[in-house]
């Protein structure tokens, strides 16, 4: 099989599966094993031996993922010899060298100048976004947030707005009760999420109603969120059961443009 090929197919395999490609759904969910085991030791205190063999194994089979990505990467940019180039300051690359650097002193450690990756040992926390690459689930719903990300902006700012107004008022009607801005900011998000921890809160009557003003209102901007996202995720699964539904009408055109072809072969 020739080099590029040989490329292309293994580009294929370690890209998100597709239903038919076998080979590439079982890549994915071993990787998906490989991102949970490594996460396994993170839960617990204590350092057992069988959690550095595990961190071992995993970045192992990180570094053979990125460098193999690596290796395609003019499939997925598609900007030729600059792909490779690229690659590495992609947002998915940059999030594999988080995951690989913390461990690279347990494999290398006969080099000091790599014991300062210590420093970054709590960065192996970030091995739980790998998944969403290899997660379907996750990528649907990757792909709400982008298809809804106007009107989520848009709440996002009224939640924002909302918290400074909020924190503005009630500093200046009570500031006793508040040591600077930042706690009347703070009052307002716990107020605004309607969690209400307690440790501030207002104490004369004026700062109690704009406390019970601000829940109220609340309730209502948190709601719209969630409406935004179900409303956005129900789409989604309607939008892929219409496109996985025989006979649809992308399917009817590629097999009428498939007749036609070959009819027109036999034509000639």
């Amino acid at each position: 099989m020739p080099m590029n090929q040989m490329r292309k197919r293994l580009f294929q395999i370690i890209e998100t599966a597709t239903e038919e490609d076998r080979l590439s759904n079982i890549y994915d969910l071993f990787m998906m094993s490989v991102i949970v085991a490594s996460l396994i030791p993170l839960a617990f205190k204590t350092e057992l031996p069988v959690f550095e063999w595990i961190d071992k194994a995993a970045v192992v089979i990180f570094i053979i993922d990125y460098v193999l990505r690596l290796c395609t990467a003019d499939y997925k940019l598609k900007k030729g010899a600059w792909s490779f180039l690229l690659y590495p300051i992609t947002p998915m690359a940059v999030l594999d060298l988080l995951c690989i650097l913390p461990s690279l002193n347990l494999i290398t450690s006969g080099f000091r100048i790599l014991k300062v990756f210590r420093l970054f040992r709590t960065l192996r926390v970030f091995r739980v976004f790998k998944a969403v690459r290899y997660s379907k689930s996750i990528k649907m719903i990757k792909s709400v947030f982008v298809r809804q990300r106007r009107p989520l902006l848009t709440v996002g700012l009224l939640a924002v707005v909302y918290v400074l107004i909020s924190a503005l008022i009630v500093f200046n009607v009570e500031p006793d009760s508040f040591g600077d801005f930042f706690d009347a900011v703070y009052w307002a998000t716990v107020s605004l999420t309607t969690v209400g921890y307690g440790d501030i809160y207002p104490v004369t009557v004026f700062g109690r109603i704009i406390t019970m003003v601000s829940s109220v209102f609340g309730i209502a901007v948190i709601a719209l969120p969630s409406g935004i996202i179900t409303a956005g995720f129900m789409d989604e699964l309607n939008k892929r059961a219409e496109e996985n539904r025989p006979g649809n009408t992308a399917e009817i055109k590629e097999t009428a443009e498939a007749k036609l072809s070959i009819k027109n072969g036999e034509i000639q």
